[in-house]
């Protein structure tokens, strides 16, 4: 039986953004850390897949996942469909809970182009303090607008998912774990294929771009393309994987050469917090998604 798309249900009341956008996020926490990276999710994404990161980065690091309406706690509020909005409801949330100042931003695919669109909201307003972009899996923004998956049928979106290695270890667990979450996905996709990139000035922080070698979506040129979006540097690591080598056997490299940009802000040395071993298993992949 076809799935019937429903939109999710209606959103719930009004209540303080960082309440919703920041779970397990505790008073004195990551506001007192010397530095917090902000870290926003893929398409149809979970603040899960940043799981154990805390511990690989350093007592330094304070890591922030973002949690998107749709999914987790925020189940019942409508997802976004747009990219502007969302930036700027997230930059507010980041402001009220006091985390827009010495902070860092981690995305991937979608949520890297979040995530400089955060930035810019951020120096709009005058929080001018962001130490480093990290950008993963993503085009550079002036390359969006060439996809149209958003339309695809259900059976096709889902094969498309598949093909991308995005259904983790169990194929299908992972395709009875999409089809719940089609609607969001689905959401998520809008916000990426209808956005259009506004010219505006370099970032002044430096940047660092990861690709795989088995991406289409983000082939290695495009995520090049990310230089000019900095008149500080850029650093470009190809890493071995699909499109959602993040959750792959690459998670190591790409949490050392993370770790090792933060220590240069932090004055740490480059090696790994005293608790954190120099190798961790890599995680179970789970279920992951497109843009």
């Amino acid at each position: 039986m076809p799935i019937t798309e429903r939109p999710p249900g209606p959103a719930t009341a009004p209540r303080p953004p960082a309440v919703g956008w920041f779970p397990g996020l505790t008073p004195g926490g990551a506001q007192a850390a010397p530095l917090r990276l902000i870290c926003f999710p893929y398409a149809g994404g979970t603040p899960s897949v940043y799981r154990g990161w805390d511990a690989r980065l350093g007592a330094d690091v304070h890591v922030v996942p973002v949690l998107l309406p749709g999914r987790g706690r925020r189940l019942r509020e409508r997802p976004y469909s747009a990219m502007r909005p969302l930036a700027r409801d997230i930059a507010e949330a980041l402001v009220q809970a006091e985390l827009a100042h010495d902070y860092a931003l981690f995305g991937h695919s979608m949520g890297a182009l979040l995530a400089y669109e955060v930035a810019c909201e951020l120096r709009e307003r005058g929080h001018g303090t962001l130490r480093h972009l990290f950008v993963s899996g993503s085009r550079a923004p002036h390359l969006y607008g060439d996809r149209d998956d958003r339309t695809l049928s259900d059976a096709d979106l889902r094969q498309l998912v598949r093909a991308l290695g995005g259904l983790g270890d169990d194929d299908t667990v992972g395709s009875a774990y999409l089809d719940r979450r089609l609607p969001v996905l689905r959401a998520d996709l809008t916000t990426c294929e209808e956005y259009r990139w506004v010219p505006r000035a370099p970032l002044d922080c430096p940047m660092t771009a990861f690709s795989a070698t088995r991406d289409p979506i983000a082939p290695r040129p495009s995520v090049e393309a990310w230089r000019s979006y900095t008149r500080g540097s850029l650093l470009h690591h190809h890493l071995e994987g699909d499109h959602f080598f993040l959750n792959g056997l690459s998670w190591p490299a790409l949490l050392r050469e993370i770790r090792n940009e933060l220590a240069r802000l932090t004055d740490e040395p480059g090696g790994p917090a005293p608790d954190a071993p120099d190798r961790l298993p890599t995680p179970k992949r789970e279920p992951s998604w497109i843009c």
